[in-house]
């Protein structure tokens, strides 16, 4: 699908015009053009990048093919821009990227993206509200898609938030099963994010310095806060993944402690129950079985053998007691 939408002036004064009318606007320096293209065809591709706009070939082969990390090039008369919507699935639990590419020339903008963008739906809606405030130049056009882009990511970190203080509630329950599993997978979706923000960030700290003289000097600074935005939600994945570090070393020491209380209790036990094991083994081999069968040539020592168990068990309880073992 390819939509087209023509300025004058800021003013939208054209939309959805054929291929040959888009072609004669090119040659018109007061008019700008914005074309977008959602799951194009071959034919479609082949036609509007190759024979209109006249892209080079490695340009319309990394725009066609998904690359999985951002990139900016410059090339003569246009630059060509990569970037990355983010999604956050709940029932997934994880992040899904829609590539956007952006062809940025002196009088045009192309976009291309397989999937629908939620920043081309609410930048086109702009454009039909007030075209006048965004779409007087294509690199105005240009940061206001990249600021809806980049506002994308705020409800999938607002349900990455979520998710993570879901586990800092179960963390303090040691009988948790999934617990460490969800929490080195929400890890793992929190490192990639930082793969997909980092690149992001360089990039456009590029287009912020200047690199490019497509980007005019006056709107250097709108593309500097689009960078700032980016630091900021990269410092937020960070804290994200020292979270969930800390709320694994949380678990771990609970389950530590747990296994320290119960073999506390086994060695309790077992420190009971050792004169009980010694005495009745001594008994065994010094005094003939139960029941005694030369009754009453020891009448009374059994009495004597259970009161000892007793006494020394009992004197046992009272040091642990008073050393606060027990």
């Amino acid at each position: 699908m390819i939509r087209s939408f023509v300025f004058s002036q800021g003013k939208l004064v054209g939309q959805d015009l054929g291929l040959d009318f888009i072609k004669v606007m090119l040659v018109d320096d007061d008019a700008q053009i914005w074309v977008d293209l959602e799951q194009a065809t071959p034919e479609e591709n082949k036609s509007l990048l190759e024979n209109i706009f006249n892209f080079h070939p490695l340009a319309i082969e990394d725009c066609i093919s998904p690359l999985e990390q951002p990139k900016v090039e410059d090339y003569e008369g246009y630059v060509f821009l990569v970037m990355h919507a983010v999604d956050y699935s709940t029932e997934e639990r994880c992040f899904q990227t829609n590539e956007l590419t952006v062809f940025i020339g002196k009088n045009f903008l192309v976009t291309y993206h397989d999937r629908p963008l939620r920043s081309i739906t609410q930048t086109i809606d702009r454009v039909m509200k007030n075209s006048g405030s965004v779409a007087r130049a294509p690199d105005r056009l240009t940061y206001t898609l990249l600021d809806l882009l980049l506002d994308q990511y705020l409800p999938a970190i607002e349900q990455l938030d979520l998710q993570i203080e879901a586990l800092e509630r179960e963390a303090v329950d040691p009988q948790s099963r999934t617990f460490l599993q969800d929490v080195l997978h929400l890890k793992g979706e929190v490192s990639r994010l930082r793969t997909i923000i980092g690149p992001q960030r360089e990039v456009m700290a590029r287009i912020a310095r200047g690199e490019f003289r497509i980007i005019r000097s006056h709107l250097l600074p709108y593309f500097r806060d689009l960078h700032d935005s980016l630091i900021r939600l990269s410092a937020q994945a960070d804290n994200y993944r020292d979270a969930l570090t800390n709320l694994i070393t949380v678990q771990l020491n609970m389950q530590q402690a747990q296994t320290n209380e119960v073999v506390k209790v086994l060695t309790v036990v077992a420190t009971l129950s050792l004169p009980i094991v010694a005495i009745s083994s001594w008994y065994g081999m010094n005094i003939q079985h139960w029941p005694n069968e030369d009754w009453p040539s020891w009448p009374w020592s059994y009495i004597v053998i259970f009161g000892i168990n007793a006494v020394v068990t009992g004197a046992i309880y009272w040091i642990l007691r008073r050393k606060n073992l027990l």
